[in-house]
């Protein structure tokens, strides 16, 4: 999960040569803080680079499959959104 970076921290870093590239060197604390991992988001946008933290692809998987199989009235949602009148009225278990 991403966490929330909604304050402001301002600091001075120098750009390194890194082979052909440039770099800077970001704190492990304003990483943490804005939940950065192995990669980032990186855009220019009004002569700015924008630097964000990538969303794990599966965020949020485990709670929507919880609650897709939540058991509401003693009967699982998934069961009672694909009943049909066969189901309700002609199956027999």
């Amino acid at each position: 999960m991403i966490a929330s970076c909604n304050y402001i921290v301002a600091m001075t870093t120098k750009i390194v040569p890194i082979g052909n590239s440039r770099g800077i060197r970001i704190p492990k604390a304003m990483l943490e803080s804005c939940g950065f991992a192995e990669e980032a988001d990186l855009q220019i946008k009004n002569g700015a680079l924008i630097l964000r933290p990538i969303a794990s692809r599966r965020t949020g998987w485990r709670e929507a499959f919880q609650e897709m199989t939540a058991v509401k009235d003693d009967v699982a949602v998934h069961e009672d959104a694909a009943a049909t009148t066969f189901d309700r009225e002609e199956w027999e278990w």
